[in-house]
């Protein structure tokens, strides 16, 4: 499948066909590898074998903020009681800098602490940093309740309000990157003379890979395998230097805490290997790398997506038109900047419009898998997305659709780029962000303080870049104006 070649002269292959084959993908969740326990934590460090740990919060944008510990101090002091950050790690923007309009913190609060609890089950050890373990924490409030806009807790939120249904999510979490040659600056940019893609050409599915890329896949997929997280599958996609992995199924939260450390082995590896990498939604024009959710449902271990013959069934169809109805106005918490929407153009393999269909990479929801394995692939995020808050989105979402009994339409059997009659999605983020504030959806599923977290988080981004110039306008219009 070839993409039409844009102005540029690039030919754009976003989020391409995916990995995960429709008819062997299983939605069974899968034994997790060996968990590192804090017994063999202690035995590890009392042998020397670990001296630091490293606690973490994921902050808004799915990144982990937190810090380093003495592996002894953290034993002894703060692994049962958790360790006081600054509560604007969950209040500020990708720069880190402190902002008012937040209810958290701010200013006027004088940026109060918050305590950051570990969880011990997401403990593991990071191969790709020497003798270094982490582990997850949950933020608590000064009235020692859950932080309600933290990532982790509105996932626990959705999860708890799907339980209240009998019903449990699985997902399996697919992601493209782009991988270039050398060390990205503002000052160096991409292209001639800067940093340029390991590839020069369009390697999707290819099994001859560069000698330092082929290195590069192996220390990830090593490292990640020792750290308790096997990937399902790597592999190269459709825009030069692009890759996609794919992670097996399993638990939702889980499933989530494991991609935020992925994106952190991803980075630090590829830094010590001469390259960098970006989970920019459209690092480049024609470019666009996607975060598919593939998710399924069940009740006390039985498949719910599907009935007994293998048919999509009414929870599912109930699951679709949620989807379909509910998902356009969450964007801002799966498409968080203003770059996100530069994914969303026809012919990419990114959707524009909100449809499904049966195998279908053109739609928003892609129904694929067979009998007891079929299963949900929402291909609206794009690689940027906070993981938690993305796939919060997505359960939301069926939780509307479930809630109100709802139909959905007919399945699309055609381009969907083309059918015209279906909801598009948002352009801009600023559309995006109004219908975010406006949704009853939200209001309920998230309530009004997450709305307007998260409403406000959008708006720092709108503002950081309202003033600025970029390259693409002066080469427009600078002689021409």
């Amino acid at each position: 499948m070839t993409a039409p070649a844009t102005q540029t002269g690039a030919t754009p292959r976003p989020n391409g066909p995916s990995q995960r084959d429709a008819d062997t993908a299983s939605t069974a969740p899968r034994r997790p590898a060996r968990a590192f326990s804090v017994d063999e934590l202690r035995k590890a460090v009392g042998a020397g074998v670990i001296d630091t740990v490293l606690l973490a919060v994921p902050d808004l944008q799915g990144r982990l903020k937190g810090k380093r510990y003495g592996a002894r101090h953290f034993l002894d002091r703060v692994l049962d009681g958790g360790a006081e950050m600054c509560a604007y790690i969950l209040a500020t923007d990708v720069d880190m800098t402190p902002a008012d309009g937040f209810a958290l913190t701010s200013w006027a609060s004088g940026y109060e602490d918050m305590t950051v609890v570990p969880d011990p089950s997401t403990l593991r050890t990071l191969p790709w940093m020497p003798r270094t373990a982490l582990v997850l924490g949950n933020a608590i409030g000064l009235d020692e309740e859950p932080i309600e806009v933290a990532p982790r807790q509105i996932l626990r939120h959705q999860l708890t309000r799907l339980a209240a249904h009998g019903l449990h999510a699985q997902a399996g979490l697919e992601t493209e990157f782009m991988l270039y040659r050398g060390t990205y600056t503002p000052t160096v940019g991409i292209g001639p003379g800067g940093i340029v893609p390991v590839t020069e050409e369009n390697l999707d599915y290819a099994l001859d890979h560069t000698p330092d890329t082929d290195r590069f896949f192996r220390r990830l997929q090593g490292s990640l395998s020792k750290a308790g997280m096997p990937v399902e599958a790597i592999k190269t996609e459709g825009a030069p230097g692009q890759v996609e992995v794919t992670f097996p199924y399993g638990p939702a939260l889980p499933a989530c805490d494991k991609h935020v450390v992925f994106k952190h082995a991803v980075r630090t590896l590829a830094g010590r290997s001469a390259m960098t990498a970006t989970f920019m939604a459209s690092p480049q024009t024609g470019i666009a790398s996607g975060l598919h959710l593939h998710v399924s449902l069940t009740r006390s271990g039985n498949p719910m997506l599907s009935d007994q013959a293998g048919r999509l069934s009414e929870t599912g169809e109930q699951a679709i038109a949620g989807l379909l109805t509910a998902l356009p106005g969450l964007a801002p918490l799966y498409a968080p900047n203003v770059n996100s929407y530069k994914r969303y153009t026809p012919g990419s393999f990114a959707p524009t419009r909100m449809t499904w269909g049966w195998d279908n990479r053109t739609c928003a929801v892609r129904l694929t898998g067979h009998g007891a394995g079929l299963h949900l692939e929402i291909r609206v995020p794009g690689a940027d997305a906070n993981p938690y808050l993305a796939l919060s989105a997505v359960l939301a979402s069926i939780i509307h659709g479930i809630d109100r009994q709802l139909t959905p339409p007919a399945p699309c059997m055609a381009n969907a780029y083309e059918a015209t009659e279906a909801p598009l999605l948002p352009l801009t983020l600023d559309q995006a962000r109004s219908a975010f504030r406006h949704s009853p959806v939200a209001q309920e599923a998230f309530g009004k303080e997450v709305v307007e977290h998260y409403a406000q988080l959008a708006q720092l981004e709108l503002d950081h870049h309202r003033g600025i110039v970029t390259d693409a306008e002066q080469a427009r219009w600078f002689t021409r104006a």
